[in-house]
């Protein structure tokens, strides 16, 4: 049996590597064991409105003498 890993994503599978079998071949899916979360948790990691602050944007950008824009690109240059 060949095996070859990939990604299910919103109803479609889409496989690491192409297997090379040129005739119609049915196939096995398996989903390894996912621990799932408790709502509590879930909604922990998940980002909310209340998260952003544009006072805080500010506070924190007040010192900065050129654009955000022109920071992010010389900070990734730099790396």
């Amino acid at each position: 049996m060949l095996e070859i890993k990939g990604t299910y994503q919103n109803g479609r599978i889409h496989l690491d590597s192409n297997p090379g079998i040129n005739v119609p071949s049915k196939v096995v899916v398996a989903f390894p064991e996912i621990n799932d979360a408790s709502p509590a948790e879930a909604n922990a990691k998940t980002l909310q409105w209340s998260d952003f602050s544009f006072d805080r944007s500010r506070q924190l950008l007040k010192n900065l003498k050129s654009s955000l824009s022109e920071e992010a690109i010389s900070e990734r240059r730099n790396s």
